[in-house]
């Protein structure tokens, strides 16, 4: 226990703050009739948590290096909780999204501070461990949180969703107690409050035009001025990192393409993986009528694909190149969503799995890779700013990926719906909301039939889209990576062929 102490702590933190970006996916259904939340009220419970999680992580680095990792990663664990805690007792949807913004910045403390705690406690050998462990255990929890939200849902009530966090929260907080030791970075650095402030602009105004652009209409005044705010949020924060003497993202590093193949591959990674899953899980529930429970074990081989592909392939990671490692795990992950654009207005919920299997692998050999890859590009020293920009733009490609792709699935159902329903945008709204059964029994009894079949192809349309554009979001995401990451002649330094120190030993599993 003392010597994998730390690991356990870690993982255990980083597991529920994983499971909560993907456990809500099924559960959507049961908030929607609950609170009565509209289609982009479901979007920002997910997408207000990512958000947070993107806009503190840099911020929390540079905390936790003055206040201490291990402080930090106990004081995000306390808000954490006290966050699960309000969303479970949330008794309207904007009290539910608030309180899923303080989990999101609870979050970002133990997220940020993850990697810098494991790579201050081991070295050599057991660090490669520690790192492929929890590469892997993350991973898996992400892809876990639909079952586990179905089992949740099903059994207690989405409520339960939120509240089971309490008491592996206390678990976690006195393991961490008891067993890490505490780090620290430099102490002469900083809060870049500017940047935090900045940061957070850009990233949830563009999310907020991308979510009702098109309610309000692509060129309206109104989503215009969002973007126009977005873009000067993202000027500013660029301005004030390259300004400010101790900035939370040195954009320097953007000067190294191996950086910027690893921060893209990240942000498809998110992308391309678990974004279309809500919208999944709200056509089996909402339209094809399964239960909570179901629907988790329809995606349930995702997260057991995952976690075995981990396991067996991760071992191994450490004699290839990351230019080829992550590439090709984002062609799979490419494969597996083009594999489930099948659907059709008779099509079940079953026909998803093979692709899901391959999304599934695909995220299983990506996970362990792209933290250590993160990790050694930037050394040791700064181990808190790699881990945080890697995991900021993760939390913002599952942000603008939600966003992004329920636009584009309204769109492709509401084609279908033209001409067959009277209002075919807000008919595509509410379908893509949850509300399908709502439109169903709204019909007279002599065109439900008719009416069912019609929608079921036009969410199936919708699907296919978003499924396909993510898809492409992982196949250019691949090329890039290939591309930025050049290997490079092997020295002593590192042995694995490419421009990132010290991969070699950051990806390596149990077993190795």
């Amino acid at each position: 226990m003392r010597k994998w102490g730390p690991l356990l702590a870690v993982c255990l933190g980083t597991t529920m703050l994983l499971l909560d970006v993907t456990i809500v996916t099924v559960a959507l259904p049961a908030m929607a009739a609950g609170l009565g939340v509209r289609l982009s009220g479901l979007q920002w419970v997910i997408d207000v948590y990512a958000l947070a999680l993107a806009a503190f992580l840099l911020s929390a680095g540079s905390l936790a290096d003055l206040l201490g990792r291990r402080r930090l990663f106990l004081a995000g664990m306390v808000i954490f909780a006290v966050g699960s805690l309000a969303c479970g007792l949330a008794p309207t949807a904007g009290l539910l999204i608030t309180a899923r913004a303080v989990q999101g910045v609870g979050g970002a403390a133990m997220f940020a501070t993850a990697l810098s705690l494991l790579g201050s406690t081991y070295q050599g050998r057991d660090r490669g461990t520690a790192l492929g462990v929890w590469g892997a255990v993350s991973g898996a929890a992400a892809a876990a949180g639909p079952i586990v939200g179905g089992v949740l849902t099903e059994s207690l009530g989405w409520r339960w969703i939120f509240l089971v966090n309490l008491p592996i929260s206390v678990v976690a907080a006195a393991l961490t107690w008891f067993v890490v030791r505490e780090s620290r970075g430099p102490r002469d650095r900083r809060i870049d409050f500017a940047g935090m402030v900045t940061l957070t602009v850009a990233a949830s105004a563009t999310t907020y035009g991308i979510i009702t652009g098109d309610a309000n209409g692509w060129l309206s005044a109104r989503t215009l001025g969002v973007f126009a705010l977005a873009v000067v949020g993202l000027v500013a924060f660029v301005v004030v990192e390259r300004k400010i003497q101790h900035p939370m993202l040195d954009l320097r590093l953007f000067g190294r393409p191996a950086f910027v193949g690893v921060m893209l591959a990240g942000f498809a990674f998110q992308v391309a993986s678990f974004s279309v899953l809500a919208y999944a899980s709200i056509w089996m529930q909402s339209l094809l009528g399964y239960s909570a429970l179901r629907t988790g074990l329809i995606q349930a081989p995702l997260s057991a694909a995952s976690f075995v592909a981990s396991l067996l392939v991760g071992r191994r990671l450490h004699t290839t190149s990351p230019r080829y490692v992550i590439a090709g795990a984002l062609l799979v992950i490419a494969v597996g969503d083009w594999a489930q654009v099948v659907l059709s207005g008779s099509s079940s919920g079953w026909v998803l799995i093979p692709g899901m299997v391959v999304v599934g692998i695909g995220v299983g050999v990506m996970a362990p890779a792209i933290s250590g890859a993160a990790l050694g590009a930037v050394g040791p020293e700064r181990a808190g700013m790699a881990g945080g920009a890697l995991n900021t733009a993760r939390q913002l490609g599952l942000a603008l990926g939600v966003a992004i792709f329920g636009a584009v699935a309204v769109n492709a159902a509401q084609h279908v719906l033209a001409g067959r329903v009277g209002d075919a945008h807000a008919t595509a709204q509410g379908l893509l909301g949850g509300a399908g059964q709502t439109l169903l029994q709204a019909a007279p009894a002599s065109s439900r039939a008719g009416l069912e079949v019609v929608l079921r192809g036009a969410f199936a349309n919708g699907l296919n889209s978003a499924m396909l554009g993510a898809g492409l979001v992982a196949f250019l995401a691949a090329v890039a990576a290939f591309v930025l990451m050049r290997a490079k002649k092997p020295s002593p330094e590192t042995s694995s062929g490419s421009d990132i120190p010290e991969l070699r030993s950051s990806v390596a599993v149990p077993g190795r």
